[in-house]
Order: C-alpha cells, then structure tokens, then sequence
C-alpha cells in the first residue's frame, strides 16, 4: 500500500492503486522479502513476496517482470496471474493487487534496496511476521488452483473484514 498520494482533506489518498505481487517457488520454498531497510514502509518488518506498483501504461506482466528483476536479478520464465486481492483501509487507498506465482527463471540473485531475500519453506510460513490477510491468500495459493478473487479490509494493521 503507498502513502504517497493523498489528498488535502488529511489522511485519505486522491485515488486507488494498482500493484503486483509474485511468490517465486523452487523446491518447496517461496523467495520471501523481509521489508527492513525502506523509510517510511507499510510493510516494514514484514515478509511478502516481491512486486510492486504499476509504472504508467504498464500491463500486470509487464509490472511483474520489472519489479521481479529490479528486486530480486532475476528474470521470470514461467509465473502465472493466480488472483486479484482488493485492499481496503481505514488509513491508505485502495489497492487492487495482481496475485501471482512462478517457477521458472533465470540469472543471479542481487541485493535488494528494500529488506532481505531469504528462500523460505512453505510449512514455515505461519512462524513469520505476516499481514493476516497474506496468510489467507497464500493458503488459497496452495489449496486453489483456479483464478480466486479477495477482499481484504483493514482498520490500522487489524484485518476486520476477509471476503471470496
């Protein structure tokens, strides 16, 4: 969720957002950000997967395949577009999220400006420090193989509302 754009009336922003957001799989593992080194960050100290916001005119493929290679060196050969994840909140816009996956790549892993990549296994996922409402989406991700959409709604850092 960005913060960057809001209006004169105090803490609500001028309009919607649209991001991606991609979990990279290899050997039972998820490529997982640990978000510790961006000022100001929403996700700060939480792990996510990688992805970001939409550049203008850019397609959700064209978004992934920049984020991924801008976070992580690593370029996409095989990913699909799993789901769409509306997040509501009380204190950000409104985020409309492209939920992706994907287990083909190639190239080198690079540092990233944002926090640490770190390969993690999928059943030690629910010991990290995780948005409640990325915990449903990636049990949806792991349970699903169909094309789902979600609405998530948060007042603070509390998910109050989770809807299929």
């Amino acid at each position: 969720m960005n913060t960057n754009e809001q209006t004169s009336a105090g803490n609500r922003p001028a309009h919607s957002s649209m991001t991606t957001l991609c979990y990279i799989e290899k050997d039972n593992k998820y490529l997982m950000l640990h978000r510790t080194k961006k000022e100001g960050d929403i996700n700060r100290d939480k792990w996510i997967g990688v992805g970001g916001h939409f550049l203008e005119n850019e397609t959700p493929d064209e978004c992934l395949l920049r984020e991924v290679l801008e976070e992580t060196g690593l370029t996409l050969t095989d990913y699909r577009i799993r789901g769409l994840i509306t997040f509501i909140s009380n204190e950000w816009q409104t985020e409309y999220m492209f939920l992706c996956t994907a287990d083909g790549f190639t190239g080198t892993m690079i540092e990233c400006d944002e926090g640490d990549l770190v390969w993690v296994e999928k059943s030690r996922l629910d010991e990290l420090n995780l948005w409640e409402g990325d915990r449903i989406f990636l049990e949806m991700l792991e349970t699903r193989e169909d094309f789902f959409t979600l609405k998530l709604r948060y007042e603070g850092d509390t998910l109050v509302e989770a809807v299929m």
